[in-house]
């Protein structure tokens, strides 16, 4: 009677894990929501920038800082209206995103602000992750 063979647990663990390998490879890149909180009369020039960074889905918010007039005051800060940005990047472009936001917030006057990421976990559709990827394939093969 011949005997089956069976693959041991190491070699299965094994092709498992090349498996894996190929699988985070082939996969897409990563996804997060940019968060940046600007003054209100800035948003404009900021949108701006994330749209010259390849950033092709941004959101504006109109937020109001709920600190007191003493505190406001106490800080050298005059004015409490704030736009909130909600921006989707791609993880290898995040770290030079953010590079560049923190180098206007000293730079430009009256530029100052906040910028930080939120990984996101899945997208819903190959379509949807193109978009927000900026990473669109021409549908008839040719440039778009």
């Amino acid at each position: 009677m011949a005997k089956q063979s069976t693959p041991k647990p190491l070699q299965a663990g094994k092709m498992r894990l090349q498996g894996k390998r190929q699988a985070i490879q082939a996969s897409p890149k990563r996804l997060k929501l940019l968060i940046t909180i600007v003054g209100r009369n800035k948003a404009e020039f900021y949108m701006d920038l994330l749209q010259s960074m390849e950033i092709n889905v941004q959101m504006s918010l109109s937020g109001y800082g709920t600190a007191s007039t003493d505190m406001l005051q106490l800080l050298g800060l005059t004015d409490s209206d704030k736009s909130v940005i909600l921006s989707i990047v791609r993880e290898d472009r995040a770290r030079e995103t953010l590079a560049l936001l923190g180098e206007k917030f000293k730079t430009v006057r009256g530029g100052k602000g906040i910028a930080y990421t939120i990984p996101l976990t899945s997208i819903i559709g190959v379509a949807n992750y193109r978009f927000l990827s900026n990473n669109r394939t021409p549908v008839n093969g040719k440039g778009e």
